[in-house]
């Protein structure tokens, strides 16, 4: 049983580090075609929460977003596989947030999405 439970978690967590994996490969000096892909999306969500928070998001250079977003995928893997809860969290985490930026749900369909993987 024990096998078969660090055989899904290999299975599982690979997704995320070949993924990451392949944006490192294609990452390059700006960023790579990850972030030129990320900019429009990223800026239609700042101003998302300019209009409905008030609060103006401060201007990121988009090759570390994507670095980021490379760290929480590879280390959230990786740790996902050592059984660390901290590695489901952060893997969690580049789910949540980062998938807001790329896909631009609405703030309500999004905390709704939010709320339904929380009961999960």
């Amino acid at each position: 049983m024990a096998f078969s439970s660090f055989l899904g978690r290999v299975l599982f967590a690979s997704v995320f580090i070949l993924s990451a994996y392949q944006e490192f490969n294609s990452y390059g000096v700006d960023g790579g075609p990850a972030a030129k892909a990320l900019r429009p999306k990223f800026d239609a969500f700042a101003h998302q929460v300019h209009s409905k928070v008030g609060f103006q998001l401060p201007d990121i250079d988009m090759k570390f977003l994507v670095a980021g977003a490379i760290a929480l995928k590879g280390l959230g893997g990786i740790l996902f596989i050592l059984s660390s809860s901290f590695g489901a969290f952060l893997l969690v985490c580049s789910l949540t947030f980062l998938y807001e930026i790329e896909v631009g749900f609405s703030s309500a369909q999004f905390f709704q999405a939010l709320v339904l993987f929380s009961l999960l």
